[in-house]
């Protein structure tokens, strides 16, 4: 399932074993005290459930974290990543040692709880502009460390993910307008870098917006800008680069500005990973 929503994120598998693998050394230590409490061939079985609706994501991290762990612990799962979750569901279920269960448990439902509140953020942005032909994208405000993680999950939520990071594509800004001289030389000198890569440019003034579309930018964001102006300046041209809209953007404002996107192609949301709220998830075992 991990390749479906994977494909813009190739180093995705890789991270995934070096998070689990961090993940489990930061909880464990030096080991888990508390499960030498359980004799050490007890076998258990658990259930996780969600406490609340949730588009879930996070499938291979638990399979990750028990493989890491004990090879051993089987795991049983109700659900796949980018689907609907109800309150009270029951997402997978574990069957193995009950201290590999035990010592597994938090690390594997932090992912799940994370990258689950990521996934269903994302919905309700997804959801805001189904009709509508724009993509919701990401941004690089991520926690350090799991930004393939949070940017796969922006994805199984239906949103879609901007660059990566700084290789992947040009996005000029203030200060390297302002280091080249003008939008224009900038963009010929990122032409001339790396042809075939994206460039999108940042621009907050009718001026900038002007230069930024003569100087052939593959994508123009708007920070901050007011889109009647916007509109009647654009009204008759006719456009070749796509226009993002960018800059405090949430729910609310998209809402209130859903009739003046008619030229708007891309709006980027920092609150998708930024802001997300974890998911509340339970484990309960039997022996």
């Amino acid at each position: 399932m991990l390749a479906k929503y994977a494909d813009n994120i190739p180093q995705l598998h890789g991270d995934i074993i070096k998070n689990v693998a961090a993940a489990l050394e930061e909880d464990i230590g030096s080991g888990d005290i508390t499960a030498l409490l359980i004799p050490a061939e007890q076998t258990a079985t658990a259930h996780v459930i969600t406490r609340e609706d949730c588009t879930f994501c996070g499938k291979d991290w638990v399979n990750e974290t028990f493989r890491q762990l004990d090879p051993d612990v089987k795991v049983i799962w109700h659900i796949e990543d980018g689907q609907q979750a109800r309150a009270n569901n029951t997402l997978f279920e574990l069957e193995g040692r009950a201290r590999s269960l035990l010592t597994g448990e938090r690390t594997a439902l932090n992912f799940v709880q994370l990258l689950s509140g990521v996934a269903t953020t994302a919905r309700q942005y997804a959801d805001l502009v189904k009709d509508l032909p724009i993509k919701i994208l990401d941004t690089r405000k991520t926690i350090p460390g799991l930004r393939s993680a949070q940017k796969y999950a922006v994805a199984c939520g239906g949103c879609h993910n901007h660059r990566i990071g700084l290789y992947d594509a040009f996005l000029i800004k203030e200060n390297h307008i302002a280091a080249a001289g003008s939008i224009s030389a900038a963009v010929t000198s990122a032409r001339i870098i790396a042809s075939n890569k994206l460039l999108e440019v940042e621009v907050e003034t009718l001026d900038e917006l002007d230069e930024a579309l003569q100087s052939g930018a593959d994508v123009v964001m708007l920070d901050e800008m007011d889109l009647n102006e916007v509109n009647e300046y654009l009204n008759g041209k006719q456009l070749h680069a796509q226009l993002e809209l960018s800059g405090g953007v949430d729910i609310a404002l998209i809402n209130q500005q859903k009739e003046l996107l008619k030229y708007i192609n891309r709006i980027s949301v920092g609150a998708l990973t930024k802001h997300s709220q974890a998911v509340d998830l339970s484990m309960r075992i039997e022996s």
